[in-house]
């Protein structure tokens, strides 16, 4: 038998308005009362009924986050700093799986809104038109989180992968390498299209021509990690240091290496990007860009919750610093 706010005001004798006030924190509620109606939640085990009270207010205090894969260590970690903040101002999350395809992604975005969400964190590859459109259309507010939105129309928080990418390859031409690959993520994205133009950006500064001729197409994945390390060492001039898109790609780089023959860093180094736990689990420890998840995780939820909650709001496009680690698949 569900029991009801009525039933809770009729056991503690007192009205469904101050049991109201009671359960919302209402600060206007005498210390003895409030114990009286709290006593009585407790012995007729009373749970306040979400729904209702959104009806009422509506707000649901539920926000929507859409993410192609919670498996991945890097969205995993995404996640958990939303959900940390989310708790913090007392926002429950709705979490759906887009697997990075564009249909199922409107389809997602539609259906959070459909169950009438108050805001959307949303994290994808390739910001489109029609993304843009919906965001924009949405009765609620919507951040990007690790999601570039090249017409910056939409809230954001990110780094700045174009630099970090930059970096990542100077550093390699810096330890004296002469040819630098770069494992890429998929091409059609916006944060890959600004990888490789990080990349493009170093190779030019060394005086480079070969252009594109070392760029190998990934998926962020292990197993596409393996594919390009092989399609690598069986170039003419084999590149001595290899900028890996993702650290689980680097990681199939690592291993593909070593499946070959081939020492890391002594025959090939190794540079990965994001820094995710799996970078000192390899043996030799990944080199690689610190992109802090859970930092933007936790800025993207903070900085929706200003929109939810009409704050001022400084920056609309948020870029956290990022660095670079180097460990052992670099040489010193």
């Amino acid at each position: 038998m569900n029991v009801t706010i009525y039933d809770v005001a009729r056991e503690a004798n007192v009205s469904m308005a101050t049991v109201s006030r009671v359960v919302n924190g209402n600060p206007n509620v005498k210390p003895a009362t409030r114990k009286k109606v709290l006593d009585a939640i407790e012995r007729l085990g009373y749970r306040p009924n979400a729904v209702a009270r959104g009806l009422a207010s509506k707000k649901t205090t539920t926000v929507g986050v859409i993410i192609p894969d919670i498996s991945s260590i890097f969205f995993a970690e995404l996640a958990r700093g939303i959900e940390d903040i989310a708790t913090m101002y007392n926002y429950n999350i709705i979490l759906s799986n887009s697997d990075q395809n564009k249909e199922k992604e409107i389809h997602l975005i539609n259906s959070m809104l459909g169950k009438q969400v108050d805001g959307l964190v949303f994290m994808g590859g390739k910001i489109t038109e029609d993304h843009v459109r919906e965001f924009q259309n949405a009765s609620v507010p919507v951040v990007l989180a690790a999601t570039v939105d090249e017409t910056q129309s939409v809230p954001s928080v990110n780094i700045n992968y174009e630099e970090a990418s930059y970096e990542a390859t100077k550093t390699l031409f810096g330890k004296g390498n002469e040819h630098v690959a770069f494992i890429s993520g998929p091409l059609e994205t916006n944060i890959n299209d600004q990888k490789l133009s990080g990349y493009y950006r170093a190779i030019e500064e060394q005086g480079k021509s070969y252009g594109d001729r070392y760029v190998i197409r990934g998926d962020y994945t292990y197993d596409s990690g393996i594919e390009a390390l092989d399609q690598l060492i069986n170039m003419e001039e084999r590149p001595s240091a290899v900028f890996v898109a993702s650290d689980e790609m680097a990681l199939g780089v690592i291993h593909g290496a070593q499946d070959k023959g081939l020492r890391v860093p002594e025959d090939v180094e190794v540079f990965g990007f994001d820094n995710t736990r799996l970078a000192t689990m390899v043996r030799p420890t990944l080199s690689t860009v610190v992109q802090p998840m859970y930092d933007i995780g936790a800025v993207s939820m903070r900085l929706l919750t200003k929109y939810m909650n009409n704050e001022k709001v400084e920056e609309q496009n948020v870029i956290l610093p990022h660095r670079n680690i180097e460990r052992n698949s670099t040489k010193s």
